[in-house]
């Protein structure tokens, strides 16, 4: 015998998903604007390791709003994310999505100096002339280049949302952020992706162009 499915509208079953997976929350204690990217994170990837794994440094949150209601950009490392993110609610704010992986001139200097696309993407950054918060969902290379631009003093993030996935150089790259004095968003471990990076922002953006 076939279950009995209940077919519902897209707001429904957003509405409902989040009715769920709050229920399942009710033993967290956090400020309201941590819990409402807790809870998107969840609703993104299914996957309740996030309370134990996603990590606020003190006053992160707070000050990317600041940067955002002042029309900060934001920079990805992968076209996935930059798709992700609502550009719409950015834009009200006055701020872009930017992410330079597939841009020709990043290729070539990769290509010439034997590094990854991330790295130069985190470079070519330096150019923009706003305040930037980066969304690093892949590649854990475009951390540790950051790291290396911060201490260079070539560049200082609002925020920086670091959650590559992966095993490989993903857990020493977010310890490098841990430990720096740049406000953070870090997935501790191997879990993350672009999806979870985009899901941040847009939590970041919805409290500010929805306040709900």
């Amino acid at each position: 015998m076939r279950p009995k499915i209940e077919l519902k509208k897209p707001m429904e079953i957003e509405k409902k998903s989040f009715s769920i997976i709050e229920s399942r929350l009710q033993h967290i204690t956090l400020p309201e604007a941590e819990y409402n990217i807790l809870k998107r994170v969840i609703h993104t990837t299914a996957d309740f390791d996030y309370v134990k794994n996603l990590t606020f440094s003190e006053d992160a949150v707070s000050v990317a709003l600041k940067a955002l209601e002042n029309g900060a950009d934001i920079v990805t490392d992968t076209n996935m994310a930059y798709a992700g993110i609502h550009k719409s609610a950015l834009q009200i704010l006055g701020g872009t999505v930017h992410c330079f992986m597939a841009d020709t001139d990043v290729e070539k200097a990769a290509k010439e100096r034997g590094v990854t696309r991330a790295m130069i993407s985190m470079e070519k950054a330096c150019t923009l002339q706003k305040e930037l918060i980066f969304a690093i969902g892949n590649a854990p290379t475009a951390l540790i280049r950051l790291t290396e631009l911060i201490q260079e003093q070539k560049i200082q993030p609002k925020l920086i949302i670091g959650v590559p996935v992966g095993f490989v150089n993903v857990i020493e790259a977010k310890n490098m952020i841990l430990e720096s004095d740049t406000p953070y968003i870090v997935a501790k471990g191997n879990k993350g992706g672009s999806n979870v990076a985009a899901a941040i922002c847009n939590a970041l953006l919805y409290q500010l162009t929805t306040r709900s």
